[in-house]
């Protein structure tokens, strides 16, 4: 790996409920993610992760703490950080061609030039022979990969991805986690996810962390050690079952404490 690009240093952030009181999302959470690396962030519902997500891409602004790309802080948005959300982002009156070169056009690149980078994009998604197709005629999964490429379009440092196959079946998932790995490293994307699907996780990440439940903090870092490039075969491994008990090991406990906090 090379040097570390991405640091969230001591972020934080407490919002104010209906009912007035406080609520802690977040407790001062520190990490570091390399050039190149792929880290998933997974933990209960409601422990803060989609609030840390937002915050990384500038959406929301934390309590304490600060974002540093390149030892750069991060205030507002920023052109080194692209995002991919849950939910459906692709404009609906705009073929994939134009979904994806939307935002090239927004920086004033000529059509030609535009429409050659995001066929490439295109291709490198998987969806060559789709680019005159507009949103309401592709599935769920081709929709988000759209929503992927109009991303790598403007080539952002940092992926940011939050949840971005959840609504999705669970084959369908795996193989576009699979070609998802494809294209961070043919571009040696450094990438951060958002999840709350344990195999997923495991199948992507070089490093998986485990957030405690709120306020939302670092419980446990993983090393995923399964070899790359990795695919869908990994799934039925013996070292991907003790990925997958581990990591529940350490979620479980979290997971419970979030139940019983809906209950009270």
């Amino acid at each position: 790996m090379a040097s570390p690009v991405l640091h969230i240093e001591g972020v934080s952030k407490t919002f104010r409920s209906g009912n007035n009181d406080d609520v802690y999302a977040l407790s001062p959470f520190d990490l570091s993610i390399n050039e190149g690396e792929f880290v998933s962030i997974i933990g209960p519902s409601g422990c803060g992760k989609s609030t840390l997500f937002n915050i990384v891409g500038g959406l929301e602004i934390s309590d304490t703490g600060k974002v540093l790309v390149d030892g750069n802080q991060v205030d507002g948005s920023h052109h080194d950080i692209g995002m991919v959300f849950q939910e459906e982002s692709t404009f609906p009156w705009r073929t994939v061609l134009d979904n994806v070169a939307f935002p090239l056009e927004v920086a004033g690149i000529g059509k030609s030039e535009r429409y050659e980078k995001a066929r490439e994009l295109i291709d490198l998604v998987g969806l060559a022979g789709f680019e005159k197709r507009v949103p309401s005629e592709l599935s769920g999964g081709m929709r988000q990969r759209t929503a992927i490429a109009r991303t790598l379009a403007f080539e952002p440092r940092i992926l940011l991805l939050d949840e971005p196959f959840a609504a999705i079946d669970e084959q369908t998932r795996m193989l576009l986690g699979e070609q998802l790995l494809e294209i961070c490293a043919k571009l040696k994307q450094t990438t951060l996810l958002i999840t709350h699907n344990i195999s997923e996780a495991i199948q992507l990440s070089d490093r998986l962390v485990v957030m405690s439940f709120r306020p939302g903090t670092i419980k446990q870092i993983i090393d995923i050690e399964l070899p790359r490039p990795r695919t869908t075969d990994i799934l039925g491994s013996d070292a991907f079952s003790h990925y997958v008990g581990l990591v529940w090991d350490h979620l479980r406990q979290e997971a419970a404490r979030g139940m019983q906090a809906v209950k009270q």
